[in-house]
C-alpha cells in the first residue's frame, strides 16, 4: 500500500482524524483539500495522504489559524516547492489535534462518577453494568479517554490523600486495566504499514496509559506491539531485533524510572529505533525532557496519536541531549557504594524517634530510589518535586510532618558523614532542612 492508493471510506477517515463528516465535506468543497477520489458508487474514498493532509490542517487550526489561512499555507509552501508535510512545522506536540474524543456533558459527567463510586463500593456488578450503558451511548475512545483515564487519575490522586485505601486503589485499576485489554484485543486490523513498540522502561509498573495509548492507535489503524510493565533494559535490544519496530514508545511516571528510560533510549539509539515518550514526571519536570535522547509526546495523552503518526509518517531527527556533568557520575558512584551504610545509620538513629518502621522502610526506599535517579539524570534539583510527593505521601498515611523533618535532618547528617560535605545530595538536604532547624532539638538520640 502506498500512500497516495485510495483505500479509506469517510468512516475511517473520521475516526483516524476526529474531524466530523460535515466538515471534511466543507473543506474539500470551499477549498479542494483534501482531495478524495470516489467509489464506483459514488461514494468518498480516502488516500493515506489526504488523511494526513486533514491532521496538518487540524494541527494548524490548533496553533490558532482559520481553516482559511491553513490552506493558503499549505498552497504556498506547495508553491514554493515543497511538500508541507514534510515540513517540520507539521511537527508540534504540545498543539497537535485531539484524539476523537468527544464531550457527553453532565450526562456522561454523572455516569463516570457513578462508575467510580461503584468500583470504591467494589461493587463490580454495578460498575459493568454502568459502563456497559457508557459504552452504548459514547464512542469507545471517549469512554477509555474520558472515563478510564479519568477514574484512573481520580484513583490515583484519593490514595495519594488518603481518602482511597490500597484495596480500592487495586481494585479499580485492575478493572480499568482489564476493559482496556478488552478494548485493545478488539480493536480492528492494522491497516497502516509499520509497526510501533510500546512498554515501560525497566521498574516502572504504571501501565494505564501505555495501554491507553495502544487503544487509541490501533483504532487509528497501527500495528501496535504492546509489552507492558517493567522491560528490562538488558533484553530489550533482542526485543527490537526480533520485531523490528518503526518507532517505541515508552513512559515514565517516576523520577528513577525516567532514569532506565535514559538507558533504554540509550539501546534503542544504537539499534536505530527512534524512541517518543511521555508520562507525568515529564508533565511535572519539564526540563527532564532535555535528558530523553528521543522525541516528547506532549503533556495530554490524548493528544499523542498525532504526535505519533508525524514520526511514523515523516522522519524527524533526535532531539539533542543534554549530557551528564562527569562530576555527577562519580557522586553517583560514591552515593551507591555508602547507601547501604546510610539505610543502616538511619535506623539506628531513628530507633527511638517514634517513627513506625514501615514509614522509615518507604521513606528510605523512596529516597535511594530517587536520588540515585537525580544523580544518574545530572541535577539534584530534580528531587524538589519527588520530595514533596513523598512528605504528602507520608503525611497522609499518617506520619506525622514532625517525623519527616527529623528523617530529613538525620539524613543529611549521616550523608554528611558518609558521603562528605562536598557530596551535591548533602548541599541539597541542607537547604531543604534549612538553617533554622539546626538549633531545634532533636527528637532521637544522636
Amino acid at each position: 500500500m502506498t500512500a497516495d492508493e485510495h483505500l479509506f471510506n469517510l468512516k475511517a477517515v473520521v475516526r483516524q482524524t476526529g474531524i466530523k463528516p460535515d466538515t471534511l465535506r466543507a473543506w474539500e468543497r470551499r477549498y479542494g483539500l483534501p482531495e478524495p477520489a470516489r467509489s464506483t458508487g459514488g461514494h468518498r474514498l480516502y488516500s493515506q495522504r489526504d488523511i494526513d493532509t486533514i491532521n496538518w490542517l487540524a494541527a494548524r487550526q490548533h496553533e490558532g489559524l482559520s481553516i482559511k489561512r491553513a490552506v493558503e499555507q499549505w498552497r504556498q509552501i506547495e508553491a514554493e516547492g515543497d511538500d508541507p508535510l514534510r515540513m517540520v512545522t507539521a511537527f508540534v506536540a504540545p498543539k497537535a489535534a485531539a484524539a476523537p474524543v468527544f464531550s457527553g456533558g453532565e450526562t456522561l459527567t454523572q455516569m463516570r462518577q457513578d462508575w467510580l463510586d461503584a468500583c470504591l463500593a467494589y461493587n463490580e456488578q454495578q460498575a459493568t453494568q454502568i459502563l456497559n450503558q457508557v459504552f452504548a451511548l459514547y464512542p469507545p475512545e471517549t469512554v477509555a479517554v474520558e472515563l478510564l483515564q479519568w477514574a484512573a487519575a481520580e484513583v490515583g490522586e484519593g490514595w495519594y490523600q488518603g481518602d482511597v485505601t490500597v484495596q480500592q486503589e487495586h481494585f479499580c485499576s485492575a478493572l480499568i486495566v482489564s476493559r482496556l485489554e478488552a478494548l485493545v484485543m478488539a480493536a480492528p486490523p492494522p491497516t497502516r504499514p509499520g509497526s510501533i513498540l510500546v512498554a515501560c522502561p525497566a521498574e516502572e509498573h504504571h501501565i494505564i496509559g501505555p495501554l491507553l495509548l495502544t487503544f487509541l492507535l490501533r483504532r487509528r489503524g497501527w500495528q501496535v506491539l504492546y509489552l507492558g510493565a517493567n522491560v528490562p533494559t538488558a533484553q530489550l535490544e533482542t526485543t527490537v531485533a526480533v520485531a523490528r519496530p518503526q518507532l517505541a514508545i515508552m513512559a515514565a511516571q517516576q523520577l528513577h524510572t525516567a532514569a532506565t528510560l535514559v538507558e533504554a533510549a540509550q539501546v534503542l539509539n544504537r539499534e536505530r529505533v527512534p524512541l517518543a515518550y511521555g508520562g507525568l514526571i515529564f508533565n511535572l519536570l519539564p526540563a527532564l525532557r532535555k535528558r530523553i535522547a528521543g522525541h516528547f509526546l506532549g503533556e495530554a495523552l490524548e493528544t499523542a496519536p498525532q504526535v505519533v503518526e508525524a514520526l511514523m509518517t515523516t522522519p524527524h531527527p533526535v532531539p539533542r541531549v543534554e549530557q551528564m556533568p562527569e562530576a555527577y557520575q562519580e557522586a553517583l558512584d560514591h552515593f551507591q557504594d555508602r547507601e547501604a551504610f546510610i539505610e543502616a545509620r538511619l535506623t539506628e538513629k531513628l530507633s527511638n524517634a517514634d517513627m513506625a518502621r514501615n514509614h522509615l522502610t518507604l521513606a528510605n526506599r523512596e529516597m535511594g530510589l530517587n536520588i540515585g535517579a537525580a544523580l544518574a539524570l545530572g541535577d539534584i534539583r530534580y528531587l524538589g518535586t519527588d520530595i514533596e510527593w513523598v512528605r504528602g505521601l507520608l503525611r497522609n498515611h499518617q506520619m506525622p510532618d514532625r517525623l519527616m523533618s527529623v528523617y530529613l535532618r538525620a539524613y543529611q547528617q549521616i550523608a554528611n558523614e558518609q558521603l562528605g560535605e562536598e557530596h551535591p545530595v548533602v548541599g541539597w538536604l541542607g537547604e531543604l532542612v534549612g538553617p533554622g532547624e539546626s538549633d531545634e532539638k532533636p527528637a532521637y538520640d544522636a
